[in-house]
């Protein structure tokens, strides 16, 4: 058997009560998670242009819901449109070692396939969790080679997307291997688009989350796959990937649940910029330091980082500011935090985050670099104006399973950015986030926001 086959079969088999507690609670808080980051981009660029789009070439009512507006549409156009809404304000969920952000992906698909399944609230939630074991697992079989140049929640987000969508539909063995055909064949999303400050990150999760249900849906209808989309020698890795692994294929399945691994994002900025955020700011508290009282901040970082922030230098927009290491850590330095509020209202505009950005460089780290992507290391040198060389380190940043969010500060979280966007009232916002928890318990997810 290889090992696309034995994930095929344990996805086939998986079944709801299979599932650990913790591994549920933490599914609601994920989708929780997800729901927020959906909402706190209503009436933001670029999200009302796929809005348009699924007005114009989508049906005018039906099954399911996009998020940001309220609309009914099919699942395809729902899963397209909410699929982007959830990756725009860099504050959903990532897992470290696979280098992809599952919510962003597997939720728009599978809640628009339950919205026109009918299915209940513990389908969705054993879909999920399918979506993001598989997910997970095929993001570490690519490597580290395959994120140098494709964006992977892109890419493998297709086929996490795919299985979620699938395991709704009830999905055997055999036809989970057409899927990940159909799928794989679709999987696209190139980082080019960091060095024009483009709107390409939007595009990849939509096409991700509503290419992965409708591969799913052609396969449910009787159309057939490559059958070695992920270890065949004109496959993803070989066409994606230099230091593939299939053995992460099928590793633990069963016995290691990846998503209780994956980390909830403090900052609203890439996730590469977070361990380097959160060194400075223990240093500066520990040492009672002001932005002005610093001279240089090298941060070491891995080369995922430098590939991915090293595009921007001199951001132009909000969404490339967020992939500046020095902007963020600008933010930082100056008002304490990195949030949605400060991104939009000082990153280009205040003239103390401006200069702090120029006195912030990267520098290779090869001990931070042998530890990643398994764990993603925060360590900062930092001169001050009177000479002196101090040091930062952070093990685990804030939201990582070891150093996570509780349900009070993903409900604050929630509550923040809904105010953001002005989505929901407290009120509202409140009810929504009691809803998320006894999701389990929901009859059918038809007409559920």
């Amino acid at each position: 058997m290889s090992h696309t086959q034995a994930l095929c079969r344990f996805l086939a088999e998986l079944n709801y009560t299979q599932l650990p507690e913790e591994v549920l609670a933490r599914t609601e808080d994920l989708y929780l998670d997800w729901l927020a980051s959906a909402l706190a981009s209503q009436g933001a660029h670029p999200i009302p242009l796929f809005e348009r789009y699924a007005q114009k070439m989508g049906p005018s009512s039906g099954p399911a819901q996009v998020i940001v507006n309220g609309a009914s549409t099919s699942a395809y156009f729902a899963a397209l449109v909410n699929g982007a809404s959830s990756h725009l304000v860099e504050q959903d969920d990532l897992h470290n070692s696979s280098v992809l952000h599952p919510a962003t992906v597997v939720f728009p698909a599978a809640l628009a396939a339950a919205q026109d399944l009918g299915r209940s609230g513990r389908d969705l939630l054993l879909a999920s969790v399918a979506g993001y074991e598989a997910g997970i697992r095929i993001g570490e079989f690519m490597g580290r080679s395959h994120y140098r140049i494709f964006h992977t929640t892109a890419t493998v987000g297709t086929l996490a997307a795919a299985v979620a969508v699938g395991k709704l539909l009830d999905f055997n063995e055999e036809q989970f291997i057409n899927l990940l055909g159909s799928a794989g064949t679709q999987a696209a999303g190139l980082w080019e688009f960091l060095r024009d400050a483009a709107d390409s990150k939007q595009l990849h999760t939509a096409k991700a989350a509503a290419d992965g249900l409708l591969a799913a849906y052609l396969t449910a209808d009787g159309l057939t796959g490559a059958r070695n989309i992920l270890e065949g020698d004109q496959g993803l890795a070989a066409g994606m990937s230099s230091d593939a692994e299939p053995s992460r294929l099928s590793a633990d399945l069963g016995s290691r649940w990846a998503l209780l691994e994956t980390s909830f994002k403090f900052h609203a900025s890439c996730r590469h910029t977070h361990p380097a955020a959160d060194a400075l700011l223990d240093l500066m508290q520990r040492e009672g330091l002001a932005a002005a009282d610093i001279a240089r901040v090298e941060t070491r970082v891995h080369q995922g980082a430098i590939d991915v922030l090293g595009r921007v230098s001199v951001p132009t927009s909000v969404h490339q500011a967020k992939f500046s290491m020095g902007t963020v850590l600008g933010l930082i330095a100056v008002h304490g935090k990195a949030g949605l509020t400060e991104f939009h209202q000082r990153a280009l505009t205040d003239p103390a985050v401006s200069r702090f950005r120029d006195k912030v460089s990267m520098t290779l780290d090869p001990d931070v670099d042998r530890a990643y992507p398994q764990r993603w290391l925060g360590r900062v040198t930092v001169t001050t104006l009177d000479g002196r060389t101090l040091h930062g380190a952070i093990d685990e940043p804030k939201g990582d399973p070891g150093n996570t969010l509780s349900r009070e500060e993903l409900a604050d979280k929630f509550q923040r950015l809904t105010r953001f966007s002005g989505a929901r009232t407290s009120a509202q916002a409140e009810g929504l986030i009691e809803k998320v928890w006894d999701l389990r318990n929901a009859a059918s997810m038809a007409g559920w926001l």
